[in-house]
């Protein structure tokens, strides 16, 4: 487990990492540049969940694959997964060239911000073919259990990019353009490295309809399962906008700093997404259930330890962000919600990652729907209308992790999810 999550550790921080790089640079260029990112991010993250769904997909059934003693099967979704990739990013590229405007308008309530994250969505999009091969590559080598390659080719992309975001935004005088375009970069190369590491492996490269039909039923009840995550940041971010600059920005601050401790404590389950699939299509469903129950005290002593060091850096780390001090007073109020929500996020994703493996997605999808519309999007919108500001709106994010933990500790006690098999 140590083995494989690791390396994920590494890979699936260095994406957020970035992130929060440039979010730090943008911000000290003001509260409009600092806004644009926001609201630019979140539409931008409508492709990173699609990398995610490639992704997940593409490692339970090839973990299943790889179990059951058949590496060339294993390969081969993820060469078809690499075709899906590339048909889906250029279709999100042409799509956030023509939509960018309409978009950012609908997010951010101040003119000046909406403009400025537009330009930067129709650079920074230019990107998300490369950010999805990225994607299909880190899925089909999680499930044959090959942890070095991924890791240098997304934290070497990533690391080149972190150094270019502020020579280009300060010295070359591009500004939020420049944010943009280091993105881009970051995105294309890891992209690239991965095309280039399937290509390697002889496998036919020729597109298979069958195949692809296959990932796309199973990606069917994780693109709506993840389409209900989408509808909750979006929403957060919308709600968030309308109570002004200075909340947006802290919003954003706060929501990179979950999405990154999130994905960092999601390292546990992508171990666990490679080695319960595996278990399971080599027919051993004793391993599978020790895996489960070693990745639920994994996730939960790392979610206690991310709350442990938010907490100490509650006055020190909005200031990494922005200097502004009405973004800092937003802060206050987003951190005890944010350090109160991360021990029972530890668990939450750990157990996404058994359920995945498993190709339980449909379990995951119908319970996903029932936080996000009995739960999460009721206690956001009632926060709009009740001026209840951030407080309200990080509620809402408390109350959708907490039905989500106690759906995913349902489902584990039970045996519905370990299906045996090659194919579930």
């Amino acid at each position: 487990m140590a083995a494989l999550a690791l390396p994920a550790l590494v890979v699936l921080a260095a994406e957020p990492l970035y992130v929060l790089v440039d979010t730090a640079v943008v911000g000290h260029l003001g509260q409009v540049p600092l806004a644009a990112v926001a609201v630019g991010g979140t539409v931008m993250s409508v492709a990173v969940w699609f990398g995610t769904l490639m992704a997940y997909g593409t490692t339970g059934r090839a973990a299943r694959r790889f179990g059951a003693g058949d590496r060339a099967a294993a390969v081969a979704e993820g060469v078809q997964a690499t075709w899906l990739a590339l048909a889906t990013g250029a279709l999100l590229v042409v799509l956030a060239q023509l939509f960018a405007t309409p978009l950012t308008r609908a997010l951010a309530a101040d003119p000046a911000a909406a403009e400025a994250a537009a330009g930067w969505l129709r650079i920074a999009s230019l990107g998300i073919p490369g950010l999805l091969l990225a994607a299909a590559g880190n899925g089909w080598m999680r499930g044959v259990q090959e942890t070095r390659r991924p890791l240098c080719y997304v934290l070497g992309a990533n690391v080149l990019s972190a150094v270019l975001c502020p020579l280009l935004v300060y010295p070359a005088g591009w500004g939020l353009t420049g944010s943009a375009v280091a993105n881009v970069i970051a995105q294309s190369l890891s992209g690239g490295l991965f095309l280039w590491a399937v290509i390697r492996e002889r496998a036919p490269l020729r597109p298979s309809p069958a195949v692809i039909a296959d990932q796309l039923f199973l990606g069917r009840d994780l693109l709506i399962r993840g389409a209900a995550f989408q509808a909750c940041w979006l929403s957060a971010t919308a709600v968030a906008a309308r109570f002004g600059v200075a909340a947006v920005g802290a919003h954003q601050i706060g929501l990179q700093l979950w999405f990154f401790c999130a994905l960092a404590l999601d390292a546990v389950a992508i171990a666990a997404q490679s080695l319960v699939g595996a278990a399971l299509g080599a027919g051993d469903a004793t391993a599978a259930r020790e895996v489960a129950r070693r990745v639920t005290a994994v996730g939960a002593v790392a979610g206690v330890g991310f709350a442990a060091l938010a907490a100490a850096g509650a006055g020190v780390v909005p200031g990494w962000f922005t200097s502004d001090q009405a973004v800092h007073e937003q802060a206050a109020i987003v951190w005890p919600w944010f350090v109160g929500m991360l021990p029972f996020a530890g668990v939450v994703y750990a157990l996404d990652g058994v359920l995945i493996g498993a190709g339980d997605v449909g379990y995951l999808r119908t319970m996903t729907l029932a936080a996000a519309l009995l739960g999460f999007l009721p206690a956001i919108w009632l926060a709009y209308g009740l001026g209840w500001g951030l407080s309200g709106v990080w509620f809402g994010l408390a109350l959708f992790t907490l039905i989500r933990l106690v759906f995913l500790l349902v489902r584990w006690r039970g045996a519905g999810w370990a299906v045996l098999g090659a194919t579930r």
